[in-house]
Protein backbone atom coordinates (compact mmCIF):
# COMPACT_ATOMS: atom_id res chain seq x y z
CA UNK A 1 0.00 0.00 0.00
CA UNK A 2 3.00 2.47 1.08
CA UNK A 3 4.42 1.75 -2.46
CA UNK A 4 1.31 2.64 -4.21
CA UNK A 5 0.50 6.15 -2.33
CA UNK A 6 4.55 6.56 -3.30
CA UNK A 7 4.17 5.76 -7.11
CA UNK A 8 0.71 7.85 -6.84
CA UNK A 9 2.35 10.80 -5.78
CA UNK A 10 4.98 10.62 -8.04
CA UNK A 11 2.47 10.09 -11.15
CA UNK A 12 0.68 13.14 -9.46
CA UNK A 13 3.71 15.60 -9.24
CA UNK A 14 5.15 14.63 -12.77
CA UNK A 15 1.48 15.37 -14.15
CA UNK A 16 1.73 18.90 -12.48
CA UNK A 17 5.21 19.69 -13.50
CA UNK A 18 3.92 18.45 -17.28
CA UNK A 19 0.76 20.93 -17.30
CA UNK A 20 2.72 23.82 -15.38
CA UNK A 21 5.78 23.29 -18.23
CA UNK A 22 2.98 23.40 -20.93
CA UNK A 23 0.78 26.57 -19.47
CA UNK A 24 4.65 28.58 -19.46
CA UNK A 25 5.10 26.85 -23.16
CA UNK A 26 2.21 28.04 -24.64
CA UNK A 27 2.48 32.00 -22.90
CA UNK A 28 6.01 32.13 -25.29
CA UNK A 29 4.93 30.42 -28.79
CA UNK A 30 3.67 32.71 -31.80
CA UNK A 31 0.69 32.97 -32.63
CA UNK A 32 -1.36 33.44 -35.98
CA UNK A 33 -1.66 37.55 -35.70
CA UNK A 34 -5.47 39.12 -36.35
CA UNK A 35 -7.42 42.20 -35.48
CA UNK A 36 -10.65 41.98 -33.88
CA UNK A 37 -13.06 43.96 -36.19
CA UNK A 38 -16.18 43.38 -34.24
CA UNK A 39 -17.78 41.33 -31.65
CA UNK A 40 -21.00 39.58 -30.92
CA UNK A 41 -23.01 37.34 -28.16
CA UNK A 42 -21.04 34.16 -29.85
CA UNK A 43 -18.79 34.79 -32.54
CA UNK A 44 -16.16 37.80 -33.57
CA UNK A 45 -15.54 39.28 -37.08
CA UNK A 46 -11.28 39.00 -37.19
CA UNK A 47 -8.64 40.22 -40.03
CA UNK A 48 -5.94 38.32 -40.79
CA UNK A 49 -2.36 38.97 -41.82
CA UNK A 50 -1.31 37.19 -45.07
CA UNK A 51 0.99 34.31 -43.35
CA UNK A 52 2.91 31.68 -44.49
CA UNK A 53 2.25 28.23 -43.64
CA UNK A 54 3.88 24.49 -43.67
CA UNK A 55 0.81 22.35 -44.77
CA UNK A 56 0.13 18.44 -45.43
CA UNK A 57 -3.06 16.99 -47.05
CA UNK A 58 -4.57 14.27 -45.72
CA UNK A 59 -6.61 11.51 -47.82
CA UNK A 60 -8.62 10.81 -44.34
CA UNK A 61 -11.67 12.73 -43.77
CA UNK A 62 -12.77 13.69 -40.05
CA UNK A 63 -10.97 15.40 -37.16
CA UNK A 64 -10.24 12.00 -35.39
CA UNK A 65 -8.74 10.09 -38.42
CA UNK A 66 -7.06 13.38 -39.57
CA UNK A 67 -5.55 15.35 -36.60
CA UNK A 68 -3.20 12.46 -35.32
CA UNK A 69 -1.67 11.87 -38.79
CA UNK A 70 -1.22 15.52 -39.70
CA UNK A 71 0.54 16.64 -36.48
CA UNK A 72 3.10 13.68 -36.97
CA UNK A 73 4.27 14.69 -40.10
CA UNK A 74 4.18 18.24 -39.52
CA UNK A 75 5.52 18.20 -36.53
CA UNK A 76 8.21 15.81 -37.82
CA UNK A 77 9.57 18.07 -39.94
CA UNK A 78 9.48 21.25 -37.08
CA UNK A 79 11.76 19.03 -34.98
CA UNK A 80 14.55 18.35 -36.97
CA UNK A 81 12.85 16.05 -40.27
CA UNK A 82 14.83 18.01 -43.20
CA UNK A 83 17.23 18.59 -45.32
CA UNK A 84 19.36 20.30 -42.71
CA UNK A 85 17.94 18.85 -39.28
CA UNK A 86 16.98 21.66 -38.04
CA UNK A 87 14.63 22.85 -35.55
CA UNK A 88 11.50 25.39 -36.21
CA UNK A 89 9.71 27.04 -33.40
CA UNK A 90 6.75 25.74 -32.85
CA UNK A 91 3.70 27.90 -33.52
CA UNK A 92 -0.21 28.46 -32.19
CA UNK A 93 -2.71 27.88 -33.77
CA UNK A 94 -2.56 24.11 -35.26
CA UNK A 95 -5.11 24.75 -38.17
CA UNK A 96 -6.87 22.04 -40.09
CA UNK A 97 -9.00 23.19 -42.97
CA UNK A 98 -12.79 21.19 -43.18
CA UNK A 99 -13.21 19.41 -46.23
CA UNK A 100 -13.60 16.28 -47.89
CA UNK A 101 -9.84 15.99 -48.14
CA UNK A 102 -8.43 17.91 -44.86
CA UNK A 103 -5.01 20.13 -45.06
CA UNK A 104 -3.38 20.44 -41.82
CA UNK A 105 -1.51 23.72 -41.05
CA UNK A 106 1.51 24.83 -39.25
CA UNK A 107 2.24 29.18 -38.98
CA UNK A 108 5.93 29.28 -40.31
CA UNK A 109 7.94 31.79 -37.53
CA UNK A 110 7.29 35.59 -38.97
CA UNK A 111 11.56 35.90 -38.97
CA UNK A 112 11.51 32.79 -41.67
CA UNK A 113 11.18 33.63 -45.02
CA UNK A 114 10.33 30.86 -47.61
CA UNK A 115 13.15 30.82 -49.07
CA UNK A 116 14.76 30.29 -46.03
CA UNK A 117 13.05 27.45 -44.95
CA UNK A 118 14.52 23.22 -45.41
CA UNK A 119 13.68 20.82 -47.87
CA UNK A 120 10.96 18.50 -46.05
CA UNK A 121 12.39 14.89 -45.56
CA UNK A 122 8.43 14.48 -46.04
CA UNK A 123 7.29 15.25 -49.70
CA UNK A 124 3.70 15.30 -48.73
CA UNK A 125 4.68 18.95 -47.08
CA UNK A 126 4.07 21.90 -49.03
CA UNK A 127 5.01 25.37 -48.06
CA UNK A 128 1.64 27.49 -48.64
CA UNK A 129 1.06 31.38 -48.42
CA UNK A 130 -2.32 32.16 -46.99
CA UNK A 131 -3.62 35.59 -48.16
CA UNK A 132 -4.68 38.46 -45.97
CA UNK A 133 -8.28 37.39 -44.53
CA UNK A 134 -11.53 38.34 -42.53
CA UNK A 135 -13.34 35.99 -41.27
CA UNK A 136 -15.83 35.25 -38.78
CA UNK A 137 -14.63 33.25 -35.37
CA UNK A 138 -16.91 30.71 -32.43
CA UNK A 139 -14.71 29.11 -29.67
CA UNK A 140 -15.15 26.41 -27.58
CA UNK A 141 -12.87 24.66 -24.94
CA UNK A 142 -11.98 21.38 -23.66
CA UNK A 143 -11.25 18.25 -26.01
CA UNK A 144 -11.92 18.62 -29.86
CA UNK A 145 -13.80 15.88 -32.11
CA UNK A 146 -15.85 15.60 -35.04
CA UNK A 147 -19.20 15.43 -33.02
CA UNK A 148 -17.94 19.27 -31.07
CA UNK A 149 -16.79 20.89 -34.20
CA UNK A 150 -19.44 19.64 -36.92
CA UNK A 151 -21.77 21.33 -33.43
CA UNK A 152 -19.88 24.71 -33.53
CA UNK A 153 -19.38 24.80 -37.21
CA UNK A 154 -23.26 25.07 -37.15
CA UNK A 155 -23.42 27.39 -34.37
CA UNK A 156 -21.48 29.76 -36.23
CA UNK A 157 -23.93 29.70 -39.28
CA UNK A 158 -26.92 29.97 -37.59
CA UNK A 159 -25.46 32.82 -35.72
CA UNK A 160 -23.90 34.42 -39.30
CA UNK A 161 -27.27 33.98 -41.17
CA UNK A 162 -29.03 35.66 -38.02
CA UNK A 163 -27.18 39.02 -38.71
CA UNK A 164 -27.11 38.77 -42.86
CA UNK A 165 -23.94 37.95 -42.94
CA UNK A 166 -22.72 35.84 -46.41
CA UNK A 167 -19.71 33.37 -45.86
CA UNK A 168 -18.08 31.32 -47.91
CA UNK A 169 -17.46 27.49 -47.96
CA UNK A 170 -13.66 28.00 -46.12
CA UNK A 171 -14.25 26.76 -42.82
CA UNK A 172 -11.28 26.21 -40.70
CA UNK A 173 -10.66 24.39 -37.21
CA UNK A 174 -7.46 26.09 -34.78
CA UNK A 175 -7.06 24.09 -32.29
CA UNK A 176 -4.20 26.15 -29.94
CA UNK A 177 -2.95 23.49 -27.20
CA UNK A 178 -0.63 20.66 -27.29
CA UNK A 179 -1.77 17.44 -26.89
CA UNK A 180 -0.55 16.89 -23.30
CA UNK A 181 -2.34 20.11 -22.25
CA UNK A 182 -5.56 19.04 -19.97
CA UNK A 183 -6.56 22.31 -18.80
CA UNK A 184 -7.45 25.70 -20.47
CA UNK A 185 -7.64 23.68 -23.76
CA UNK A 186 -9.03 26.39 -26.28
CA UNK A 187 -10.55 25.75 -29.67
CA UNK A 188 -12.33 27.52 -32.70
CA UNK A 189 -14.00 27.13 -35.68
CA UNK A 190 -13.06 30.02 -38.13
CA UNK A 191 -14.92 31.16 -41.90
CA UNK A 192 -14.01 32.94 -44.59
CA UNK A 193 -16.34 36.15 -45.40
CA UNK A 194 -16.75 38.41 -48.25
CA UNK A 195 -15.16 42.05 -47.27
CA UNK A 196 -17.84 44.01 -49.13
CA UNK A 197 -20.72 41.66 -46.44
CA UNK A 198 -19.38 44.17 -43.75
CA UNK A 199 -19.85 47.34 -45.79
Amino acid sequence: MKILLILLGVILIAFVVIQLFAFNSQRNIETYPYTVIKKYDTFEIRSYEATLFTSVKLATKGFKNSSGKGFSILAGYIFGGNERNEKIAMTSPVTMSLEDSMTMMFMVPKELKKEMLPKPDQSLIEFKEEPAKTVAAINFNGWANDKKIEKFKLELKSALDAEGITYSDRFYFLGYNAPYEVFNRKNEIIVELQRDTLD
